[in-house]
């Protein structure tokens, strides 16, 4: 008789329709309002779209489930937005944006249990403090310093090479990355110098620079610095090329520098992808604010879902994730496939290889200074 039901019973059992999961919530801590809100919006819109289209991989059951927090780009908040996701058992993070609300709420969701993906934070330190729990797509600007480095050893073999940085946390910070590589490739820089953001007067500097007949100078600052270096530099006769990070990625830097700025180089994350086209809708405009943070929204909302897969971290019943360190491990042994690529994360949790461009700001035909389309050779 028993022999009899086996088949029977498996007959059935194939048959019967699965058992749907409970949706697996992951959580989003973004500038919602306040004078970041276009980069939120741009976040939100692809955590969005990539939980549905997940969803739609799935047969269209809501396997997947987007929590969205507003923390207004600020540590506090987002320190807030931290403690109730915590309360209220998400595991799963994308964001916060900014480093400054990274810093303050990474601490809260390691001691939660929760796993964080920051699409777009760069200041170099966050990922160096032994969290297990933080991973950050875009380029830390310590690799951003090593880029410029390499660049710099390269393209100046053989010649001299100055330092310069507006003495922040910021601009030392990519001063020293840029200085340790230009060591390791058996070309240290002939000065090392600085001056507080706001000076106006940069004589001695100048007098400085002139004694060192630099051939290029790496400046760790942002545009208004920047331009005023550059303006000091030409005023005294020295034409060194300057290079800087994306830190001078502003309109100001255009508007200061003008024609002294023609021939700087600039590091800079690539142009992200689009956003893949929706199912059944049209796709929602975007300002160009969010669209230079909604594919990294999208990919880290992929490289969470992966990992929880691949971890088996999520209760099928309740969608809940006891602890995200399965989720955290799954990560690290990548690599993920995503829309920003093969992503994989070296053990501090920064990208590994993650992709920095080098651009040349030049005059437009219309007078413009732009760097968009002048690539330089790495």
């Amino acid at each position: 008789m028993i022999r009899r039901l086996v088949p029977f019973l498996a007959l059935l059992w194939t048959a019967a329709p699965a058992v749907a999961q409970a949706p697996v919530r992951i959580g989003l801590s973004a500038p919602l309002t306040g004078p970041d809100a276009a980069y939120g919006q741009g976040l939100r819109q692809g955590a969005e779209q990539a939980v549905a289209d997940l969803n739609r991989a799935a047969g269209g059951r809501p396997r997947w489930v987007l929590v969205p927090a507003d923390d207004g780009g600020e540590a506090r908040q987002a320190a807030a937005v931290a403690k109730k996701f915590a309360a209220d058992n998400v595991r799963l993070v994308v964001g916060p944006l900014e480093s400054g609300a990274v810093a303050a709420a990474a601490p809260v969701y390691e001691e939660a249990g929760a796993v964080v993906v920051a699409p777009a934070a760069a200041y170099g330190p966050l990922t160096g403090r032994s969290l297990w729990n933080l991973f950050r797509l875009g380029p830390s600007d310590a690799q951003q310093g090593r880029a410029a480095g390499g660049y710099l050893a390269k393209a100046f073999a053989g010649r001299r090479v100055g330092i310069v940085s507006d003495r922040s946390t910021f601009g030392r910070g990519l001063a020293d990355a840029v200085a340790a590589r230009l060591k390791e490739a058996g070309t240290p820089e002939v000065l090392f110098d600085g001056f507080p953001r706001g000076t106006r007067d940069l004589a001695d500097l100048v007098a400085r620079l002139r004694a060192a007949r630099p051939d290029a100078v790496y400046f760790g600052g942002l545009a208004p610095e920047a331009a005023t270096l550059l303006h000091a530099m030409r005023e005294a006769g020295l034409g060194a090329t300057l290079v800087a990070s994306d830190g001078i990625l502003d309109p100001a830097f255009a508007a200061a520098a003008g024609g002294d700025g023609e021939g700087t180089v600039m590091t800079l994350v690539p142009d992200p992808p689009r956003l893949p086209e929706p199912r059944g809708s049209r796709p929602a405009p975007r300002s160009p604010e969010a669209e230079s943070v909604a594919a990294g929204a999208y990919a880290a909302v992929e490289l969470l879902a992966q990992a929880t897969e691949r971890a088996r971290a999520a209760d099928p019943k309740t969608g809940r994730i006891a602890d995200g360190r399965k989720v955290a491990e799954a990560v690290r042994t990548g690599p993920s496939r995503t829309l920003l690529g093969s992503v994989a994360f070296d053990a501090r949790g920064d990208r590994s290889g993650a992709p920095i461009a080098l651009r040349i700001w030049r005059r437009t035909p219309d007078g413009r200074l732009d760097y968009a389309g002048n690539d330089a050779e790495p």
